[in-house]
């Protein structure tokens, strides 16, 4: 009989580095933080468990950035802005100008494609918003950039293994890579890992979730013009034939395949697969190979059937399985589906998603000093964050965390105790939008002609 546990030998880490911040997670959250950190003056390490950064923007593929716009507001700015500036600058994104966002059917037909449309609204077509349809390599290209910029000590390849923690206090985490286990040192740790991997592990109290995954994936070869010249003008035998794909597929939003900026690439966020843990490995793998025969399935159909897409192939299949909901703080404040939903407004707002605002308190475990957390793994119920988890606004919270942890280290005093008010008096000396200001929703319907 094989035995069920084995007891492993302590060991003397080497430590590989010490930093005022180290943030674990590169993905939209944690390379805001690590950004943000960093051009406060704090020295920072950012621990990245893949080869790239971008986390389920880029290696996950969900290549649309919405939730970062109420109405004709824009709620989402800083360094979520600046990435856009600079994706677009070079051509690897694109947005809808102003002049093009609101109500018009016209408009609806050029952009919603590209996914850049408020799908929260019950009207139909819904409006085309500000929104940005992106290229994952061009997202890692632009970070690679800030981070290098900002003097960052990047360790990508660098799986988190454990928390350090000292009389309730984290001072450092532990990383597994091809050298071993090694020791990272710091007076301030984010976690960014999506999974609330370091908080859990330094013994932070936490719900789990579950929702459903995706093995998200591209197709090269696509005429979109034939394919949207089909959707709008042959409408009854165009539903007919989406409707089947979607059957085969097994789970998928109405728009199934979305335009990128390479031509004749779409990238499709599908299939859906319930019942899944994505803290599971065993669960994780069944989603790796149910889900590519689901997308060959599909591509055969929609080959043999569906206009613009005779040619179609795969390009690539995400090399991150889309994973949304798992482990979730329980922090000094877990922010309900009604907070969401009813707009409430809190006086430590940092950061704001599409018409919310995500309190600072949402950020801090309770019984561990000078740990943040940010991302879709912060402080809320999984109602909640099933309308809250969006990549803007979780950049907005990272940005937030990154500021707070270089205010704590120069203030000489914790995150837990840092002025929240200054905080938000300097995300907006940066460009953010902390939410600290209750502003009034106003649909494009209401806007001024």
């Amino acid at each position: 009989m094989l035995p069920t546990q084995y007891e492993e030998a302590a060991r003397t880490l080497r430590v590989v580095a010490r930093a005022d911040v180290v943030v674990v997670g590169g993905g939209p959250a944690g390379f805001s933080a690590a950004v943000a950190a960093a051009r406060q003056g704090a020295s920072v390490c950012l621990v990245e468990r893949y080869p790239y950064l971008g986390g389920l923007a880029s290696g996950g593929m969900v290549l649309v950035l919405d939730d970062m716009c109420a109405g004709a507001e824009i709620t989402v700015r800083g360094i979520c802005a600046e990435l856009i500036d600079r994706m677009a600058a070079r051509g690897d994104a694109v947005y809808p100008p102003d002049a093009e966002r609101g109500h018009d059917p016209a408009m609806f037909r050029k952009w919603s494609r590209w996914g850049v449309f408020d799908f929260n609204t019950r009207t139909k077509p819904h409006p085309i918003c500000y929104a940005v349809a992106f290229d994952p390599d061009g997202w890692k290209r632009a970070s690679d950039d800030m981070v290098a910029e900002a003097k960052i000590n990047l360790r990508l390849h660098s799986l988190f293994a454990g928390s350090i923690v000292r009389d309730g206090r984290i001072v450092g985490v532990i990383t597994e890579s091809k050298a071993g286990r090694e020791a990272i040192m710091a007076d301030v740790v984010i976690d960014a890992t999506g999974d609330l991997d370091v908080a859990a592990a330094a013994g932070a109290q936490f719900s789990d979730g579950a929702y459903m995954v995706t093995t998200v994936f591209r197709l090269g070869g696509v005429d979109t013009d034939e394919a949207e010249r089909f959707q709008f003008e042959e409408p009854a035998r165009y539903e007919k034939l989406d409707m089947a794909a979607r059957k085969i597929i097994g789970g998928s939003w109405d728009y199934w395949w979305l335009k990128t900026p390479l031509p004749g690439i779409v990238w499709c966020n599908c299939p859906h697969m319930t019942g899944l843990d994505g803290m599971k490995v065993e669960d994780l793998t069944r989603a790796e190979f149910d889900g590519r025969k689901r997308i060959h399935a599909m591509v055969d159909h929609v080959r043999a059937n569906l206009p613009g897409f005779q040619n179609c192939y795969v390009v690539d299949v995400a090399p991150q399985t889309g994973v949304r909901q798992t482990r979730m703080l329980e922090g000094e404040y877990v922010v309900t589906k009604s907070d969401i939903t009813d707009r409430v407004h809190f006086s430590d707002s940092i950061a704001r998603g599409r018409d919310y605002y995500t309190p600072y308190r949402a950020l801090l475990p309770r019984g561990i000093d000078q740990m943040l957390v940010a991302g879709r793994h912060y402080s809320a119920t999984p109602s909640a964050q099933k309308i809250s988890r969006e990549i803007p606004p979780c950049m907005a919270m990272g940005e937030a965390a990154g500021v707070a942890a270089a205010m704590a280290l120069s203030g000489k005093t914790t995150v837990r105790n840092i002025d929240v008010k200054e905080l938000q008096r300097r995300l907006r000396a940066l460009g953010a939008d902390p939410g600290d200001v209750a502003s009034v929703y106003q649909p494009f319907t209401e806007r001024a002609a």
